[in-house]
């Protein structure tokens, strides 16, 4: 039996909440996997998103990690991730662009022991219900292009809010990490990469949502600093690696994407 943890970053969440609990309570969990809980964590939070994390039911065991002050989501993922203890922690978007019963297109890989699990929107396999305006999904391919040429890390998607760590890596990655905004899937990435873990990518259903608190102008550019700021951290020997070579091959299992 394989024990998962969701991890689900929330920041101004209120007009989405409802729909993020109803969707966990109607999710059938596959057979051969466990749901220890569901980690929220609050990310400072200033509408009434804190109260409907605590008191709205859920079929599951939670924890909801509360802080005051803004952080950014690459903190608050890394919060998050470090406080389960489960096989398997599985990232989700408290949107639910893509369902959490995707995850059954995970356990295979989880049963190979495979330690990073990447949900992909950008392979040509998969299903991609709703489109995100143009000029959006352009800057993503943009930003998967510069962090493949960057970093090493030849993945097709590095933003999709629907990842999987394994318990064995998944401390030493988030430990390491120092974005605290839109630039740490690359960073976690890379950092998975270059601490020699199994990174495998399996296509996923996922809708665009109304609501993004991304602004497309102000955050494309930080999550470019942000890139940048992760080769130079690297560079400088501040992810204490054994080396600061940034790789071009990593480790990375090119399956079948079906």
């Amino acid at each position: 039996m394989t024990t998962l943890t969701l991890v689900i970053p929330v920041y101004n969440e209120q007009e989405r909440l409802q729909k993020t609990f109803a969707t966990l309570n109607a999710w059938r969990v596959p057979v051969g996997m466990k749901v220890d809980r569901v980690i929220f964590v609050n990310d400072g939070s200033t509408d009434s998103s804190i109260k409907l994390l605590r008191a709205t039911p859920l079929k599951f065991s939670r924890k909801v990690i509360n802080y005051k002050t803004n952080q950014g989501k690459g903190h608050a993922v890394k919060r998050g991730m470090l406080a389960s203890s489960s096989d398997y922690t599985l990232l989700l978007d408290a949107d639910m662009a893509t369902d959490p019963a995707e995850v059954k297109k995970f356990l295979p890989l989880m049963k190979k022991n495979f330690d990073v699990i990447i949900g992909t929107r950008k392979n040509g396999h998969s299903t991609v219900t709703v489109h995100q305006p143009v000029l959006r999904e352009n800057m993503g391919k943009i930003f998967t292009k510069l962090s493949q040429l960057t970093l090493g890390v030849q993945v097709t998607d590095f933003t999709c809010g629907f990842k999987a760590f394994s318990r064995q890596a998944k401390n030493p990655i988030f430990k390491r990490s120092l974005i605290n905004r839109w630039g740490y899937d690359s960073e976690i990435l890379f950092l998975a990469s270059k601490l020699g873990y199994s990174l495998v990518e399996k296509s996923v259903s996922w809708a665009d949502q109304k609501g993004t608190k991304v602004s497309l102008a102000k955050d494309s550019i930080k999550s470019l600093e942000e890139l940048l700021q992760v080769y130079i951290n690297a560079l400088k020997g501040l992810y204490q690696l054994e080396s600061t070579t940034i790789p071009t091959q990593p480790q990375f299992a090119h399956l079948p994407s079906r």
